[in-house]
């Protein structure tokens, strides 16, 4: 009995330590409403994801973006060949959120590592957009259409953040978020589909 005591004491921990090792060490934040390419993988409405299904808060990334950042044709991914199936334009497939030009829409973020943040920005795809293409710096509008400041404060968990959408735009586009971290050579990026 005595013997089984001990085998069970030294063996708790020893089972432990990898299960914890396995945990997701990039968990941060994602873009949850209107909908991101990763929150459709992680609620299953998109398969073939690879595993962003598991780990939608960990799209991170170089930041410094436009100047810096992720390479073109790997925005959606933060850069990471690991999330490369966001970058994949799916033939124009992904689904999309209705929205209105010139109309209000929000943001929400589920943040799950609140880090000190300089600012998120909000770039939308130009009218010239092909769908069928992965995003590049030439296919955005160089301004961002909205940027919240932070000034080195904390995210709450669940962040939102209302804008103004552009007017005079019709059709599919994508909207690509830009969370900058102000303590870290980071950013995270989030793409969202949408139909004007």
């Amino acid at each position: 009995m005595r013997k089984r005591t001990i085998l069970a004491t030294l063996t708790a921990p020893a089972l432990a330590v990898p299960l914890l090792m396995a945990a997701p060490a990039g968990a941060h934040g994602w873009v949850t409403g209107p909908p991101s390419r990763s929150a459709l993988c992680a609620n299953g409405t998109v398969t073939n994801c690879g595993p962003i299904q598991w780990e939608p808060q960990s799209v991170e990334g170089p930041k410094g973006f436009p100047g810096g950042g992720p390479a073109d044709g790997r925005l959606c991914a933060g850069g990471n060949s690991t999330w490369a199936p966001l970058d994949n334009p799916r033939n124009g497939a992904w689904p999309s959120t209705p929205v209105t030009s010139g109309g209000s829409l929000t943001f929400n973020w589920k943040i799950t590592a609140r880090h000190a943040t300089t600012y998120f920005r909000y770039y939308v795809t130009k009218s010239s957009w092909n769908p069928t293409q992965p995003i590049t710096r030439a296919s955005l509008e160089s301004t961002p259409f909205l940027t919240v400041p932070y000034n080195s404060r904390q995210p709450e968990t669940y962040t939102s953040h209302t804008a103004t959408l552009p007017s005079g735009r019709s059709g599919k586009a994508v909207i690509f978020a830009a969370w900058d971290v102000a303590d870290t050579g980071n950013a995270f990026y989030s793409c969202s589909d949408v139909t004007f």
